[in-house]
């Protein structure tokens, strides 16, 4: 039997925008779909539009929609983590399901959200919180829940992905191109969540929990941006068949000693911690990754038993995020308007009292591979010396390139290294440092093979 189903829009920026605009286009093929009448009520906005229809009522005061009895279903898109987090637990408390886009929200508080959410018994439904439209939530959630998810990696920030490709494609300054993105809409005028891992960091625990079946842990993931990479050392990568790319990993370890590699264990090995990390990588060059460009977004995630799957697509952008949040309408509505109301998948996809208490591991425990850039005198043995303290803390060197490019007599020096734990590489970077022939700090960039 059709029914009307209210919803409310907390937000009409960019994308409560795109999420109106999309239900005006799509509303029959959203009736054929669900079978019941979609209907805006309400939108929460502090002004009042013209362009809006006279039917949807316009509200400022957000907490009155988030308790109305003329709304189903609340979609917040406003952002931000104060009033954001107020609005939505109001709504929980008020009995409505809620659907987010709000990643630093649930990253840093989605564990007391959830919790609340499973107490009043609705569902809180963020697709749209990370990678914009492509449905990786759904896909680690439902569809690969027969699989043991091994490891994950991306690309899950358009804005310093864009950065990155242009860097590479047109030999242009890290600065030169951030301002550009600034000017096309891409970053915002403090570039500091896009630009130093915070946005993808947030995306990571996300994706993370929802892999493991373990809490949400912001605070533990490891955080690097891409504000020190230089045109130089993207253009040492691409001689060295490389391509640098701004990547999130998620990672289940089973043996930190053993190296670089992230292919799967013995299934009867127990997980002895989790690697959470953002960080710059070089990547070869013709690896999946090495070729996402521009503003794209990808994941590619190792499961067993059915291997590596790689999901592509628009991370931002009015139409690809309106396109994830009405997804999660559409599977509120199909609870909403069950016979039997089963138990909807649990919000981080494994039920709340079966969450691992697997440890996150810190950055000193990873094993990669290195990209060294040395700035060194141009005299005989200076090599010779970097090389003997990387040998005498173990680590294996797989390629060497001294450019004769001269700056006050010093050249640089580039030095790509096999898997090795940081630890390790952290004593030895502080030893090549203190040498007299080496000029300000190493630059190190981690090192994966993900052909």
């Amino acid at each position: 039997m059709s029914k009307s189903i209210k919803l409310a829009i907390l937000g009409l920026g960019t994308v409560g925008t795109g999420v109106l605009r999309l239900l005006e286009d799509n509303l029959a093929e959203l009736k054929r779909r669900s079978g019941h009448d979609i209907i805006i009520t309400e939108v929460g906005t502090r002004r009042q539009r013209d362009d809006i229809n006279p039917s949807i009522q316009q509200n400022s005061d957000l907490m009155a929609i988030a308790a109305s009895d003329n709304v189903d279903i609340v979609i917040e898109v406003m952002g931000g983590q104060t009033v954001a987090k107020d609005v939505i637990i109001h709504a929980i408390k008020q009995g409505k399901h809620v659907v987010t886009a709000n990643k630093a929200l649930l990253a840093e508080h989605g564990n007391e959200i959830f919790a609340l959410a499973e107490k009043h018994h609705v569902h809180v439904a963020y697709e749209a919180a990370v990678a914009g439209g492509i449905p990786i939530i759904k896909v680690l959630r439902e569809a690969l829940a027969a699989n043991n998810i091994e490891w994950l990696t991306g690309i899950i920030n358009g804005t310093g992905n864009f950065i990155m490709t242009e860097m590479r494609d047109k030999g242009r300054d890290f600065d030169d191109v951030l301002h550009e993105a600034q000017a096309l809409g891409y970053a915002e005028a403090d570039p500091t969540f896009d630009v130093e891992g915070i946005d993808a960091a947030h995306k990571l625990a996300l994706l993370a929990s929802i892999a493991f079946g373990i809490p949400l842990q912001f605070d533990k993931v490891y955080c690097e941006g891409i504000t020190d990479i230089t045109l130089q050392d993207v253009t040492y990568a691409e001689e060295l068949g490389y391509r640098i790319k701004h990547l999130g990993f998620a990672v289940r370890r089973y043996d930190t000693a053993n190296g670089d590699s992230l292919d799967m264990p013995s299934l009867a090995q127990t997980a002895t911690g989790i690697e959470l990390r953002v960080h710059p990588t070089l990547i070869p060059e013709n690896a999946l990754l090495a070729n996402v460009n521009g503003v794209k977004n990808a994941v590619l995630v190792n499961s067993h038993p059915l291997g590596q799957t790689l999901y592509y697509g628009d991370g931002a952008g009015a139409g690809a995020t309106a396109s994830a949040v009405m997804a999660d309408v559409m599977d509120l509505i199909r609870v909403l308007t069950a016979t039997n109301h089963g138990h909807h998948v649990p919000h981080l996809a494994f039920m709340p009292d079966a969450l691992a208490d697997t440890p996150i591991l810190a950055i000193d425990h990873i094993v990669t591979g290195y990209y060294l850039r040395l700035q060194a005198d141009d005299t005989p043995g200076v090599l010779a010396g970097v090389t003997g303290i990387l040998s005498e803390a173990g680590i294996n060197i797989d390629a060497i390139l001294q450019k004769p490019v001269h700056q006050k007599g010093q050249v640089p020096i580039i030095i790509l290294t096999l898997p090795v734990v940081e630890s390790q590489m952290n004593v030895a970077i502080n030893k090549i440092e203190a040498l007299a022939a080496i000029h300000s700090k190493v630059v190190r960039i981690r090192l994966h093979d993900l052909t």
